[in-house]
C-alpha cells in the first residue's frame, strides 16, 4: 500500500514538471515591430531599426515595453542576438519567434 502511495505522487510530480517546463517554453518575451503592424519576417529586426522602425518588447502575460533608442543600445550590447531575427509586426503575434536569450556572462576557463 506505502508503495503504491510513493509511486502516485513520483507519477503527480513528474506530470508537475512536464507542465511548467511546457508552460515556460510557451511564455517567453517576443520581440515585435510597432511601426509596421504587416511585417511577416521579410527583413530582419536590425535591418528594421536602421530604418527608424519602433520595437516593442511583450511578455507572455500580454505587457508590453516600447523600447527607446537607449534600451535599445543597452540591449545590442547585452544581447546583439536578439536583433538578428526576423522582424514581425504585431499583427502576427502568434507566428513571431522568441527573442533570443542572453549569452552566459560567465567566462570559460582556458
Amino acid at each position: 500500500m506505502r508503495s503504491k502511495v510513493v509511486v502516485g505522487l513520483l507519477m503527480v510530480l513528474v506530470a508537475v514538471f512536464f507542465i511548467s517546463s511546457v508552460a515556460t517554453a510557451q511564455g517567453s518575451a517576443k520581440l515585435l515591430c510597432v511601426s509596421k503592424k504587416e511585417l511577416k519576417g521579410e527583413e530582419t529586426v536590425a535591418s528594421c531599426m536602421a530604418k527608424g522602425e519602433r520595437f516593442a518588447v511583450v511578455d507572455p502575460y500580454g505587457l508590453v515595453r516600447i523600447l527607446s533608442p537607449e534600451e535599445v543600445e543597452l540591449t545590442k550590447a547585452f544581447n546583439p542576438k536578439a536583433f538578428e531575427t526576423r522582424a514581425f509586426g504585431m499583427k502576427y503575434i502568434k507566428t513571431a519567434p522568441a527573442m533570443a536569450p542572453m549569452p552566459s556572462l560567465t567566462k570559460e576557463a582556458p
